[in-house]
């Protein structure tokens, strides 16, 4: 069995627990977050132009997105002091979780192969999940196009 061979997340099926340190200097468990939806988005690193921007936009309508009893958080492979860099640096309203073990991004499907130009590699698949307050995946988007996705994502859980 290939040690890249991950799973898919599917809608209507219980998100999996998974416990990882978080940028408020805690370690956030999934399953305890109750009576609230949730977004999951599963970005490649901190501080490059996509990332950059997919974590602004989600930021800039993180007070709407509270609003529709919703909580955001971004996860990559990158350590908490670089996620706490990017935080400050770009003020984002939400935490950032740490998965440089990559066991959840594995877990959930988002680490796998990927191209650039002509070269084959190992990355996270940028991929936004929603789970609803009762523990089951609501909606997964693979390969997200960043521009607009935020938005799209808040259109989304206005409709849960």
């Amino acid at each position: 069995m290939s040690p890249y061979l991950t799973m898919k997340i599917s809608e209507n099926k219980k998100a999996p627990n998974f416990k990882l340190p978080s940028t408020n200097g805690s370690i956030f468990e999934l399953s305890k977050i109750k009576n609230k939806n949730i977004i999951l988005y599963f970005y490649p690193k901190d501080d490059t132009p996509g990332c950059t921007l997919e974590s602004r936009d989600f930021s800039k309508l993180n007070g709407l997105i509270l609003k529709n009893n919703t909580v955001v958080y971004g996860i990559s492979a990158d350590n908490i002091e670089t996620h706490l860099k990017f935080k400050k640096k770009y003020k984002l309203k939400f935490d950032l979780l740490s998965d440089e073990k990559k066991i959840v991004l594995k877990k959930y499907g988002v680490w796998g192969k990927k191209k650039f130009l002509g070269k084959e590699y190992m990355g996270i698949i940028r991929t936004t999940i929603i789970i609803k307050a009762n523990g089951k995946v609501h909606k997964v988007w693979h390969n997200v196009r960043v521009k607009d996705h935020a938005k799209e994502v808040f259109q989304e859980i206005k409709n849960i």
